[in-house]
């Protein structure tokens, strides 16, 4: 298996814990946990993608532009909430 780049590394991570931490029992069926761990997959990825990590001299970056990628990002946490809230 070829190495992960940190950003995968920290997803991964995120499914994996979120899969061996949660107890069966804690969740009524299956179909929340599997949206639990999604939920957190997704809020791992969106953290990993927040343009603080990937912009350079991000000050200086057209505002609108950081803006936008801030706003697509949380468009994905939503989901990631509204899967967690499942």
């Amino acid at each position: 298996m070829p190495e992960l780049s940190p950003a995968a590394q920290t997803v991964l991570t995120a499914v994996t814990q979120s899969a061996y931490c949660l107890d069966p029992s804690d969740i009524p069926n299956e179909a929340a946990r599997m949206a639990s761990i999604a939920a957190d997959a997704l809020k791992a990825a969106a953290d990993q993608a927040d343009p603080e990590r990937h912009v350079e001299d991000i000050s200086y970056q057209h505002q609108m532009y950081v803006d936008g990628w801030k706003d697509c990002l949380e468009v994905i946490r939503n989901i990631a909430n509204e899967l967690k809230a499942q």
